[in-house]
Formats: C-alpha cells, structure tokens, sequence
C-alpha cells in the first residue's frame, strides 16, 4: 500500500482509506469485520463523522487492538462549531470511538457559526492533545481562503471533497489550490454513490479492460485514477470483507499515461461549476 505525506502535517497515510458513511445500515458484526479486513490490507486511514449514526461506534469497536495502527478521521457538523461546541462535539465523538485523540479532526461543511470561533476550537483541541491536526471538508476556494487567513499557513491537514469518475469537479480549483498550500485532498464517495459505471457501458469496458490488464478490480482502477496526484487521498466505503481487501488492491497500482489518458476522455471532468458538488 502506497502512502503519501498528508498535506503538510507531516503523517504518512495510505492513499487508500476507509469510509464508513451509513456503515450502521447492515450487520454489525460484517461492518466490524470489514473494517479490520480493510485495515489487516493497510487501508489504516478510517473516516467517520458524529452524523453518521453508529458509525463511529463502530469503528471504536473495530479498532479494540489496533488503535495505534489507525490515522483516525472524526468530524462536527457545523451547528456544533462554535468554540464550545467543537469541544463538546469532540469529546463526544471521542467516547463513541473508545479512544483519547482524533488524528484529525474536520469542519463537515461550511456553517453559520464564524470560522475564526471553529478554528480556535479546533486550535484548543490541538494544544490539549485531543486532537493532532484538523482539517475541513466540502470547502470551495473562497472558503479555504478564508480558512487560510485565519489560521495561517500549513495549519489545514486537509479539504475533503465529493470526487469520482463522474464528478471532476474539483480539479478544476480546489485541487490546485489543495496542492499548492500543502493541504492533502480526500475524495469521498469515489464510486459515485451507487451509479457507478454499468459493466456493459462505454466507461465500464474500459475500466474492465485496464482492470483485466493488472489483474485487479475495475473498482480498484477507478481508485488508482483519483489518487494519481500527489497530494490525492480516497475513502472508499463497503460492508464486505472482501470487497475491502480488494479495494486496497489500488494501493499498489499505479496506471500508465495512455491509461489515465483513456480514462480522461471517457469521463471528462467537464466545466467548472458555480458552486462545489458535495453530498
């Protein structure tokens, strides 16, 4: 499994991780058991959220062992981000995953509460040693701007942001952006959700053929192509064991030009959008 600098904090993380977003939805039991198989392959980077229901329940209970292994993503919603709340959302966050810090620790999305109070909060939380770096997600330019002026530079871990094949939205500036700061992009839900490409459409051939070509998953392709830049992470989510172990298959694989190329053209990113896509 291939890691990477993120961002400028100075963790070496798998590029590769884990998501866990409606992980409470199946069998506990499965969900628990992804989670270490995903981890036994080096996807050690896992991803939750206090809005995530049980999720971060469950990876506490997964992690039983194995905390010191983990790069230990949790993140408040922005109704709890005043000052005061990001700490109580925090400790609470911290309870339900059976552990004494976060690796880092993210604003979900841009909120009423001023930014200044969330990063100090943020800040607060770093001194105390609950948390060791902190990042945002769903954050266009003019907000990590923001951000930027506010806490200063190579304070922001990391911009975590909706991206796959059918959503190329944010190498258009938040990308360069990401990449020119020092602050490690993570791309959430990089099988689009469910509408992943058909088998038998023009971009599911393709992913088939380079899959068969490395002898991996065309899930694994799709994984390789969004963490071909450097500063590029991934979280993917599932509820099988096996499907883990094969997701991390793309840890170790990196495409050729023509294929990146390929795969550029049949998934265009498009023009940029108004606003930033997120779920």
């Amino acid at each position: 499994m291939r890691v990477r600098s993120f961002g400028s904090i100075g963790h070496r993380v798998p590029v590769i991780g884990q998501g866990t977003w409606r992980i409470d939805d199946g069998a506990r039991a499965e969900a628990i058991a992804t989670l270490r198989a995903g981890i036994d392959a080096g996807m050690t980077h896992i991803d939750t959220a206090e809005m995530y229901g049980d999720g971060e329940a469950i990876v506490g209970e997964a992690m039983q062992g194995l905390r010191e292994e983990v790069f230990l993503v949790s993140k408040v919603v922005p109704s709890n981000a005043s000052r005061r709340g990001v700490a109580r959302a925090c400790e609470a966050s911290l309870r339900r995953l059976r552990t004494d810090r976060l690796d880092c620790y993210l604003l979900h999305w841009p909120g009423h509460h001023p930014l200044d109070e969330t990063i100090a909060g943020f800040e607060d939380l770093r001194r105390d040693g609950k948390i060791l770096s902190w990042g945002l997600s769903n954050f266009d330019v003019d907000d990590l701007d923001q951000a930027l002026r506010i806490a200063g530079p190579y304070r922001i871990a990391c911009n975590q942001v909706l991206y796959h094949l059918g959503e190329r939205a944010i190498e258009h500036a938040v990308m360069p952006w990401c990449a020119h700061h020092g602050v490690a992009l993570v791309g959430y839900s990089p099988f689009g959700s469910g509408d992943f490409p058909h088998p038998a459409s023009p971009g599911g051939v393709l992913l088939a053929r380079i899959a068969e070509r490395h002898g991996v998953t065309p899930h694994a392709v799709a994984l390789a192509f969004l963490t071909r830049f450097q500063n590029t992470f991934t979280v993917p989510k599932t509820s099988r064991p096996e499907r883990a172990a094969r997701n991390a298959q793309a840890g170790d694989l990196v495409l050729a030009e023509e294929e990146v190329a390929a795969i550029e053209v049949e998934f265009p990113r498009g023009p940029r959008p108004r606003t930033l896509p997120m779920l």
